[in-house]
Parts: structure tokens; sequence; C-alpha cells
């Protein structure tokens, strides 16, 4: 453990010896740099094939060193998938449609995780289905941010929060850790599970949510740092 690691008691919590905050933090500047990337050439009669083509190369351009999990990128009803689903079809983005991006790649020997969901056209519902699943991280986080509240509290209140704003809670999805590579030395399972406060620089916040009754939903994580 270096000296920029976190000090906890949780094995859940536990880094490998080459742990860097700073590090960590980079590795995900960079994986946002590369979702970024993608984002600028994503148009309408797109296939998801070629839009994880396209974050193939950005991320080689950047420097990444591996992947330690797959990009994905869904499109239209596929956004209902949670990671381990494979999406029907090779989709094409539409006119009017709804689509987000995930991504594991490992920068300075640590694992970057980033996921972000953008609207095209002009379906309002699609639009604010888009922007709302930020805003449900953001009040997440900051609730987080306040202290004594643990991980499986944190996804209690995102439910709430998220009801309230009209949508519908993915909780299959419920965060995850990540560390220096690979993670598989110091696994401390769902966010969602972990009945301690969640220490900096070592989980992966997500947040997946649905439209009530249309068949589409928005995703977007990142680090709690």
């Amino acid at each position: 453990m270096t000296a920029s690691s976190p000090l906890t008691a949780s094995p859940r919590e536990a880094v490998g010896e080459h742990y860097s905050m700073e590090a960590l933090r980079e590795a995900q500047a960079l994986s946002w740099r590369a979702l970024e990337r993608i984002v600028e050439q994503v148009r309408p009669g797109m296939r998801e094939s070629e839009a994880v083509a396209i974050g193939h190369a950005a991320l080689a351009e950047l420097g990444m060193e591996k992947s330690w999990h797959p990009v994905l990128v869904r499109f239209g009803e596929n956004t209902l998938k949670i990671f381990s689903d494979r999406s029907e079809g090779d989709a094409v983005l539409g006119a009017n449609d709804i689509y987000f991006i995930d991504m594991g790649p490992v920068f300075l020997g640590h694992e970057g995780d980033v996921g972000a969901t953008f609207a095209v056209g002009d379906d309002a519902e699609m639009q604010a289905c888009a922007r709302d699943v930020k805003v449900l991280f953001d009040r997440v986080q900051a609730i987080w941010g306040q202290g004594e509240v643990t991980g499986s509290a944190l996804y209690a209140r995102a439910e709430e929060e998220a009801r309230a704003m009209g949508w519908v809670l993915n909780l299959d999805i419920r965060g995850h850790r990540v560390g220096d590579y690979p993670h598989s030395v110091h696994k401390g399972g769902n966010l969602g599970n972990f009945d301690q406060l969640p220490g900096k620089g070592l989980w992966i916040l997500e947040m997946q949510i649905r439209h009530p009754t249309r068949p589409f939903g928005a995703f977007y994580e990142d680090l709690l740092a």
C-alpha cells in the first residue's frame, strides 16, 4: 500500500501494493476523455459495433494499457440491458434516440470505469432520462459526501430519489470496487451490499434508471472520490 492509499479496516476495501489514489483519478480522467471522443463521433444511422470500434481507437490513442472490461455501447431499447446482458442485435441509432457508453480501461496500472448517457433528436422523455440519471448520480454522491451512510443505505436513498423523479431504479446495478489492476486481488462485492461508510477512491457508484412505461433507460457511473 502506498502513502497515498486509503486507510481502512474493512477487507472489502483492501488495495494492492501499487495502489495510488492520484493514479486512479488520472485513470478515471483519461477514461472520461476517451468517452468524450466517442460521443463526438456518434451519429444517427451508426451501429453499436461501429461506436465500439471508435471507442477502441480512442482508448488506444490515449495509451490504454489493457481493458479490464469491454467497451459497451447500448442504443435504444438496449439501454435497458445491464453489463452482463448481450445487446439485441447490432442496433442502429435512430434520429430520435438514446444511448449510453460504458468502458473499463486500465491506465497507469489502475482501473478506470466511466459511463454516461446521451440523447439525439427531440424526444423530450429521452432527453430528460439522459439528463436525470446524472442528476440522480449527483444527488446520491452528495449524500455519500456528507458521511455516515453505508453503501446499502446509499442505494435505498437512490431508489427513493429515482421514484420521486419519475424513474425506476435498476437495483441489479449497485456499484463495485476499483483499484490498482488487477482488482481480482481485492474484490469488494457490490457497493449496494457494503454495510460500512464507503471510502474515497475505492468505489464506483452506478445509477441505471428506466422509463416507467417506455422501453428505454439511462446509465451513469463514476468514482466516489
